[in-house]
């Protein structure tokens, strides 16, 4: 620790070191008692103020060190070591806002405070601010470094000039492969950039270097859980937490981890334990609330929203997973809170949306569908502006993708594929009806639900090759290229990629309902597994889309014109793969499916070659987790009510209605 010479005159250097010197060996009681007999002497002296303080933290006690702390900082405002003690301290005290506002003042007086910077990037990690929580690491590598080449690539980085701090990067490692920083650095570039599999390799090389190197460890992690590599992500949290079992940045780590593997059940009793230490933490608590909910825990999950809302008023993710539940109702205060966070010059856009979409949904349950319509179409309008979607990319695709796929390329019998029949994929638009398929299929003993998985649309996003923006991707043209050979181990990879969602049932569900547009890479990497299409009424099925606030992707259900273009596109391939591929998929139609139950299920088990189980038509009574927009629904028996309830609001669908166009013609609306 370094004296702060503000008020310090000479004669007391040589004593203030001494006890600064105690104090950072952990002598924390001796220096206290050093400091205050100093202090006796001289009481207006800020240093020993500090170490008092410190060492009042050191013993145990943050309140009292708070007090003094805040004294001492108001005193001396541009004593960073003063904000950085009161940040530990408010950090102790699961304080976790005031820490992180404590560091910031702190290192904005001395930038290079390398214990601000770590801690600062430990509690936006456990806030789950990914973005800030890399970019005070970085700040922490840049505060401990000393070579000016590789300062110059962080300073690069941390400035957003991606390319230059790459070129600088592997310039200096040329002269020092061996230094772990720059490997680290490098491999945050590559996570960056989205190059996973460089970022992997580096990060494997920088433990093999250096297995203490925390922050690398943590990047592993990271990288590990977005590649689906899962089982092994997990092993990096949990060697992390050997050594500091209780650490929250490491837990909340390992807990994002079990909630991507949809380990709910294990993830709890890492937010717990968080909450514990931080219980005025509403970013935890939201979390602990998905997964309560995730579990079927309802009552246990409003509860956990209800506390996120009072601990940030303005949280407006809280009030939309309160209205996410379906079955839950909000009452007039609710409502007036609300409209009131609305008008707030201070709300910011995540906030806005989310509030919108809350208000539509809690509007529409009183029936008051033409304010629930308003609420709804501005939470659409700010959310495609957010986003930038646009419609003809998907149709463009679309029209490519049956251009190239032609029946001739599935017709050759030289290439066959990984021949393992495990999956059954679930393909659709959102709120068509997947989730209560996936339920029904799940409560088979043969059969085990898992999520919407993204494996298939990695293995089509590597085939695209990595390419710049402006250049056309490699997929789907590189589907006729492809060898017996390499079918087989693209096959093979879904398959071993996905086996930690699985249970020890012999098949697997797979949901995720973008994979319509990937039917031809699956006939061809796995010919035996098993397709259904779950369809539902057009007016129905996007106007339950546009009410929707996903929690990511689905970019194309924010705005009527937008989602009806999208099913259009839908249903235009679907009719090409029916061609191509006749009797590949099944299709399922969610309102046959609500008024025949047993003879839908009965054919849909059929498809997939599984006998008839009674289980399946007590599929509400199946206990697993399950993840999306529709988990308390098909807890339930069938509800036929929603079938016509977009009706409702039918005065204000005419652009979806011209955006649909001919398919309507499939589909009568009377």
């Amino acid at each position: 620790m370094s004296v702060n010479p503000w008020t310090s005159p000479p004669e007391l250097k040589s004593a203030i070191d001494h006890a600064m010197g105690l104090l950072s060996s952990g002598q924390a009681t001796l220096a206290r008692r050093q400091a205050e007999n100093l202090l006796r002497k001289f009481p207006r002296e800020i240093n020993c103020m500090f170490i008092v303080a410190a060492a009042i933290r050191a013993e145990g006690d943050n309140r009292e060190a708070a007090i003094r702390l805040r004294a001492l900082t108001k005193r001396a405002p541009d004593f960073a070591l003063a904000h950085q003690e009161l940040a530990f301290a408010y950090s102790e005290s699961g304080k976790l806002y005031d820490a992180i506002a404590a560091l910031q003042r702190a290192v904005a007086i001395a930038p290079k405070l390398p214990a601000s910077w770590k801690l600062m990037g430990e509690l936006f990690q456990i806030d789950g601010d990914e973005r800030s929580a890399a970019e005070a690491f970085n700040q922490y590598l840049l505060a401990t470094s000393e070579d000016p080449n590789l300062i110059l690539a962080i300073q690069r980085f941390n400035a957003g000039k991606t390319g230059q701090a790459e070129q600088l990067c592997r310039k200096f490692l040329m002269d020092n492969p061996a230094n772990v920083s720059a490997i680290r650095l490098l491999a945050e570039i590559g996570l960056k950039v989205g190059v996973l599999v460089d970022a992997e390799r580096l990060l494997e090389r920088c433990l093999e270097l250096a297995p203490d190197f925390t922050l690398a460890r943590m990047s592993y992690a990271k990288v590990l859980t977005r590649r689906e590599k899962l089982e092994q992500a997990l092993e990096q949290a949990d060697y992390l937490l050997e050594n500091q079992a209780e650490k929250p940045a490491y837990l909340a780590l390992r807990a994002s981890i079990l909630v991507r593997m949809g380990d709910y059940e294990s993830a709890l009793p890492c937010y717990e334990y968080i909450l514990e230490r931080y219980p005025a933490q509403p970013s935890v608590m939201l979390s602990y609330g998905h997964s309560l909910r995730a579990v079927g825990e309802q009552e246990k999950s409003i509860e956990a929203y209800r506390k996120t809302i009072g601990l940030r008023p303005s949280f407006g993710d809280a009030y939309w997973s309160l209205a996410n539940l379906k079955t839950f109702r909000f009452n007039d205060s609710d409502l007036d809170e609300m409209r009131a966070q609305l008008q707030s010059k201070d709300c910011a856009h995540e906030d806005y949306f989310h509030l919108c979409f809350a208000l539509g949904k809690a509007l529409e349950d009183r029936e008051q569908f033409d304010e629930s319509f308003k609420y709804y179409h501005l939470g659409n309008a700010i959310k495609e502006k957010l986003t930038g979607y646009k419609a003809e990319n998907i149709h463009n695709y679309v029209q490519r993708m049956k251009t190239i796929c032609r029946r001739e390329v599935f017709s050759d019998e030289e290439r066959t594929g990984c021949q393992l029949p495990d999956p059954i994929f679930v393909v659709g638009l959102p709120r068509s009806g997947s989730t209560l398929l996936e339920q029904i299929l799940a409560s088979h003993s043969q059969v085990d639900g898992t999520k919407e998985l993204i494996q298939l649309l990695a293995i089509a996003k590597r085939l695209g090759g990595t390419r710049k923006e402006a250049e056309e991707s490699r997929y789907p043209g590189i589907l006729a290229e492809l060898s017996n050979s390499q079918l087989e181990e693209l096959g093979q990879s879904y398959i071993d990629r996905t086996r930690i969602q699985r249970g020890t049932a012999p098949f697997f569900t797979d949901k995720m309902p973008n994979n319509f547009l990937h039917i031809g890479l699956i006939a061809l990497i796995l010919p035996n597994a098993k397709i259904i299409d779950a369809r539902r009424h057009p007016m129905a099925a996007c106007f339950s889309g546009f009410t929707q606030l996903f929690a990511r992707g689905q970019t194309f259900t924010y705005g009527l014109n937008n989602i009806g273009r999208y099913y259009r596109d839908y249903v235009d391939l679907m009719d090409h793969w029916d061609e191509v591929l006749p009797g590949r998929v099944l299709r399922v139609q969610y309102e046959e499916m609500v008024t025949d139950t047993e003879n839908q299920v009965h054919r849909m088990l059929d498809h997939c070659g599984l006998d008839f189980e009674e289980n399946c038509l007590a599929f509400h009574k199946t206990d697993r987790a399950v993840r999306t927009a529709s988990s308390e629904q098909v807890r339930q028996p069938i509800y036929k009510g929603a079938l016509e309830h977009w009706r409702n609001f039918e005065p204000h669908l005419d652009e979806l209605k011209e955006a649909l166009g001919p398919v309507l013609d499939r589909y009568p609306l009377d």
